[in-house]
């Protein structure tokens, strides 16, 4: 996966006036669009659509200083219009082009990525990979933003906002792995964006042929497939965090799995009383790479 995401910031660097075809870079590298954008996503702190557009200022700014009109060079850069190209360049630069040629000014600079893989094995990974027939995930949904750090208050409050008895009744409902309280994030941005908006389900999980006492309820259908199953323990959120943190930068390039898209599932098995430490299983969807 390393030497993937090399080549890849190679083709970006060869293409930045082109239409950058991710997918197609991924079908010729034995891997996936989906597990490329979340990798690289999650080694850089940057989405790729993010990197490609800062790497596109950063060359265009060299031509904005030059003598090329405006409209040629955001043409050159994939962009109709002037004012298109003048947003992405504000965006990075916090300036308009046209503000940047006429008076100059410390413009910024996205370099060139390169990555090193270092595996210390700091990080303990509890870990099992297991198959699961088709199942369904049922509960409490609502649309919420990605945060990657730190209590998400949108998931709490949708949580505060649940009835104690319908908690238990949830429970009752539980049949199948993963087991207990779920906390299901699906429809995730492939590009992990901090801020855009994920499908949050707090239910449990149930066969795929049930059907009793669901009303109400919202329905994921989990098809069957392969799953890696990482345990945590200590501060919550802050171990299941990092535990997430070290799939990219320790487990996934060291083993023959890459993810696939679907819902990722957090299991809480114990608890403390005021929620401070727990003890998880976060559930990703994997398939051999």
């Amino acid at each position: 996966m390393i030497a993937e995401l090399n080549r890849l910031v190679q083709m970006v660097d060869d293409h930045l006036a082109d239409e950058i075809d991710v997918a197609a870079f991924a079908a010729t590298h034995g891997t996936t669009e989906y597990h490329l954008r979340r990798m690289f996503s999650a080694l850089t702190g940057m989405p790729l659509s993010e990197y490609i557009r800062r790497r596109r200022m950063t060359v265009a700014a060299a031509e904005v200083a030059g003598t090329d009109d405006l409209l040629s060079i955001a043409v050159r850069y994939g962009y109709g219009s002037t004012e298109a190209f003048g947003r992405a360049f504000r965006a990075v630069h916090g300036i308009s082009p046209g503000d940047a040629r006429r008076h100059g000014g410390s413009l910024r600079s996205q370099q060139q990525l390169r990555f090193h893989l270092t595996v210390e094995g700091i990080t303990s990974m509890d870990t099992r990979i297991t198959e699961r027939p088709a199942f369904r995930l049922i509960g409490h949904a609502t649309r919420v933003p990605l945060i990657h750090e730190g209590v998400n208050p949108h998931i709490a409050a949708h949580i505060g906002g649940i009835a104690a008895s319908e908690h238990e009744r949830l429970k009752a409902l539980s049949s199948t792995e993963p087991e207990g309280l779920l906390q299901v994030s699906a429809d995730v941005d492939p590009d992990y964006t901090e801020g855009s908006e994920l499908t949050y389900l707090h239910g449990v999980a149930v066969g795929e042929g049930v059907q009793a006492g669901l009303d109400g309820l919202d329905v994921i259908e989990v098809p069957a497939g392969t799953w890696a199953v990482f345990r945590t323990e200590g501060e919550h959120p802050a171990a299941l965090q990092q535990a997430w943190a070290a799939t990219a930068t320790e487990w996934f390039p060291s083993n023959p799995w890459r993810l696939r898209p679907g819902p990722s599932i957090v299991a809480v098995l114990d608890r403390s009383e005021d929620f401070r430490t727990a003890t998880c299983e976060l559930w990703l969807p994997v398939e051999r790479a």
